[in-house]
């Protein structure tokens, strides 16, 4: 490990423990006609030494992030779909009971959380930055602002639209280095009895899984209770609550208040013992977290090697942003991966960001069925698996790396 430059949150020394080199933009696949000259950047991730909060020791301007083409949709799930539709029927039994009370998410994407708050009638805006899938959420009828979410955009929606119960943001607010401002909005904007949730991947997780896939250039942060009990601290809120939930990998559900309006849950003093005990902020721990990153690469590059000198097929499922750490740390080209199955229209047609695999419809993953299957979408593995049932019973076989590398 070694120091270099000062923590986003509180200015303390960041040690850093892992570099993944350069790396492509996640979300910029390659048009295969134009393919221009992509945007690398280096990846390297640290650890304060004063407020623990893990992260990028260099972001990505967010202008090359979150483009009008960004293609992930956050209802391009059935499992997100119906966690969408339960964390807005929570809002709405709980913090949006008044007819009145007015919710505002930021990094709302295509609207699929807020829709089922406007259909129950509340006030509601969502502050997106992505043109194209802010447009697809005004298209279903959601109240959106192109933007992003920062000290001015808040003091612009309190002028049009008064203070809100409930400020919301899924796997976005980790996406954003610039926490000083977006908590100065929050601090505007807010209610004195209102909350600020988010959810994020947990790095307890991350650890605990090696999916060291999780970092890519759109997650700048990556939070465990005590870090973010910290941050809250040191802006002035309070962590009141935490909640574990099982998408994406691994995520947990924060929620912050003004200090002394709510009593903390006994989740959040839990969650704390737990990662103390599990030494998730201590140093030993990620450095073995590092070791483990390598010797994953090692194996499965070593099988994919052992696949194509075999003569197998393998074929990637799920074009997602977490795969291009994978592929281009790995080292796994169209050499290994023919190409890459995905639902995303915008996707097909398009070739990985940096390892250049081609991007193809899920109907070529059938025409015919490989021998074995990459699941880089790991996180929607279930759901996955039921879908493409049929390559299971044709004798095909899922390789999966995380939690351990391993093939069914």
């Amino acid at each position: 490990m070694s120091d270099t430059l000062d923590c986003r949150i509180c200015g303390g020394t960041l040690h850093e423990f892992f570099d993944f080199g350069r790396q492509p933009l996640a979300d910029a696949f390659v048009d295969p006609n134009h393919p221009g000259q992509e945007y690398f950047h280096r990846l390297a991730v640290a650890q304060c030494g004063s407020c623990t909060m893990v992260q990028l020791l260099e972001d990505v301007p967010r202008e090359h992030m979150f483009r009008t083409d960004y293609p992930y949709l956050s209802s391009g799930s059935s499992a997100m779909q119906d966690h969408f539709r339960a964390t807005a029927g929570h809002f709405l039994d709980h913090e949006l009971r008044d007819p009145d009370s007015f919710v505002v998410e930021f990094g709302s994407n295509d609207g699929i959380m807020l829709d089922t708050v406007a259909r129950a009638g509340r006030r509601h805006l969502g502050v997106e930055p992505c043109a194209g899938v802010a447009e697809a959420a005004a298209a279903k009828g959601i109240r959106v602002r192109n933007a992003f979410f920062e000290e001015s955009t808040a003091a612009e929606i309190l002028a049009a639209e008064g203070r809100a119960k409930v400020i919301y943001a899924a796997n976005t607010f980790s996406h954003i280095s610039y926490v000083d401002s977006v908590f100065r909005g929050v601090d505007i904007l807010l209610d004195d009895d209102g909350v600020f949730v988010f959810e994020d991947p947990y790095m307890g997780d991350i650890v605990e899984r090696t999916s060291f896939d999780q970092i890519y250039d759109e997650h700048f942060y990556f939070f465990t209770v005590r870090s973010v009990q910290n941050m809250a601290a040191f802006y002035g809120f309070e962590l009141v609550d935490v909640e574990h939930l099982p998408v994406h990998g691994g995520e947990i559900r924060y929620t912050l208040a003004r200090p002394g309006s709510r009593t903390p849950s006994p989740e959040v003093a839990r969650f704390l013992d737990r990662e103390k005990i599990l030494r998730l902020a201590e140093r030993p721990t990620l450095e073995s977290f590092a070791t483990n990153i390598d010797l994953l690469r090692d194996g499965l590059r070593t099988l994919l090697v052992r696949c194509r000198a075999e003569g197998r097929s393998v074929v990637g499922y799920g074009a997602t942003a977490k795969s291009a750490t994978l592929t281009n740390y790995c080292g796994i080209g169209p050499d290994l991966v023919s190409f890459i199955a995905d639902n995303t229209p915008a996707k097909q047609g398009t070739l990985s960001p940096g390892s250049h695999i081609p991007v193809r419809s899920p109907e070529a993953f059938a025409d015919p069925y490989p021998d074995y299957a990459l699941l880089f979408a790991w996180n929607h593995a279930e759901e996955i698996m039921r879908k493409e049932a049929e390559f299971k019973r044709r004798g095909g076989r899922w390789i999966l790396y995380v939690p351990e590398l391993h093939i069914v």
